[in-house]
């Protein structure tokens, strides 16, 4: 990793120190969600990319995929810092790329942690159980028709267990051009309880996914710079997307100073707000569209995630991790 030669206290007190946070109110709706003067802290620093918060309440810890450096990270109540998993996306001696490791975390129905893994091109569940982690994996699904996904990126469950997720690029090391690329597509796909893998779309950079709290709609961020959207679709039925629609587009201020980072992960607050990370850091819409206010971070920021009671939201962002406090 970089950067760690410093004490971590010494360390995120250089971060806080060095970093202009701010808190956006764009319309006053965001003021039940969030205080415009509230404290944005960094909890952690030196990594290379983060991605993948996931908060575990059984153990009061934040997990996050340190995608570079092949290694999910633990930050407990105390701010102390861990190694939980390594390897925790590619199993094998040496990778050609810049991103083996896994990306988007999460439990499944079981409470089993289930990571997307870009070196091993595939859904896994970790065997161990969360309180004695182990690099042992079993696939949960690594193929769409015989051909080798790209490098899963984020998912979601649903409320009966079936598993949306997203497959861009990213962990391959050539990307698109890579030569082992089996799939002439990025997909967004379903896979059911039954075991069925239904292909939802295909984008040109599917990264975030997001269901609503009645899981009628599901969204997805595209990571593209030419595109740099989120749509959302209309749920007849598991894996059953219609009436595809632009939800909202940040394309015109890629490229803007203060703008870094495209749209990537994401998180559904239980009162139908969506926390996204996008442009200059996390955004906060309501389900109509409509940013209602903006955490800028100034680093690209990768994804968020909530505590189990929604007080706090922490956040990937670059080579550090954040949280705020929420109402």
């Amino acid at each position: 990793m970089k950067r760690l030669i410093l004490p971590i206290a010494l360390l995120l007190v250089a971060c806080q120190e060095n970093h202009h946070f701010s808190i956006e109110i764009l319309d006053d709706e965001a003021l039940e969600l969030i205080d415009p003067n509230s404290e944005i802290e960094v909890i952690g620093s030196g990594f290379e990319w983060t991605e993948g918060t996931l908060w575990i309440d059984s153990g009061n810890y934040l997990l996050f995929s340190d995608i570079p450096n092949n290694t999910v990270f633990k930050i407990d109540e105390a701010g102390d810092l861990t190694t939980y998993l390594k390897p925790s996306g590619y199993l094998g001696e040496v990778f050609d790329g810049r991103e083996p490791g896994s990306n988007g975390l999460l439990l499944d129905p079981n409470g089993k942690l289930v990571l997307m893994q870009h070196g091993e091109r595939r859904v896994a569940r970790m065997k161990a159980s969360l309180d004695s982690p182990s690099s042992d994996y079993e696939v949960v699904v690594d193929n769409y028709q015989g051909k080798r996904f790209n490098s899963p990126n984020d998912g979601v469950f649903d409320s009966q267990g079936n598993l949306y997720f997203t497959d861009p690029p990213y962990g391959l090391p050539k990307q698109m051009d890579d030569p082992n690329k089996e799939l002439d597509f990025q997909g967004v796909y379903c896979l059911k309880t039954s075991g069925e893998l239904i292909l939802v779309d295909q984008l040109t950079r599917p990264n975030g996914i997001a269901l609503s709290p009645d899981e009628s709609k599901l969204y997805v961020a595209v990571s593209d710079p030419e595109s740099a959207v989120w749509y959302r679709y209309d749920l007849a039925a598991p894996g059953m997307a219609e009436d595809k629609r632009i939800f909202y587009d940040t394309t015109p201020l890629i490229g803007q100073e203060g703008q870094q980072g495209l749209p990537d992960g994401m998180k559904m607050h239980s009162d139908g707000y969506l926390f996204a990370t996008g442009p200059g850091g996390v955004w906060l819409f309501n389900l109509s569209g409509k940013a209602i206010a903006r955490i800028h971070t100034g680093e690209a920021t990768a994804n968020c995630a909530f505590t189990t009671d929604e007080k706090t939201l922490f956040m990937a962002a670059d080579d550090y991790v954040l949280k705020v406090p929420l109402k």
